[in-house]
């Protein structure tokens, strides 16, 4: 059956996700409930828009589910940059979160524009 699990996108959306909740637990207790919760909640979206788009009965409906997560991973890459400027994580954590993501953002244009043909 294809569903949303066999996206290898929403796989690696999902790595990310994991990822970025063990990172932000390191973050002060202070940001809980400012870039700890922003950046995981854009993670999240990620998979979460893939998963929805999957369940829609047109190609039109994903399309706009995948753009709504790469909108997300934007906001999670910008997100991403203010943790390492305010040196929240380290150039290595940085380096990790910065590759899943550039790896997903890639594959996801590629997606949008495969399915929009």
């Amino acid at each position: 059956m294809n569903t949303y699990r066999n996206l290898i996108i929403w796989q690696k959306a999902m790595n990310l996700v994991t990822t970025t909740y063990e990172i932000t637990l390191q973050f002060p207790k202070t940001e809980l409930y400012c870039l700890t919760d922003q950046m995981r909640r854009s993670a999240l979206s990620i998979p979460c828009n893939i998963a929805e788009g999957k369940a829609r009965n047109s190609n039109k409906d994903f399309i706009r589910f995948l753009r709504i997560a790469l909108g997300s991973l934007f906001e999670f890459q910008t997100q991403l940059e203010i943790a390492k400027n305010i040196e929240y994580i380290n150039q290595e954590q940085f380096q990790r979160l910065w590759n899943f993501s550039t790896e997903i953002e890639v594959m996801l244009v590629s997606f949008i524009k495969k399915i929009n043909v």
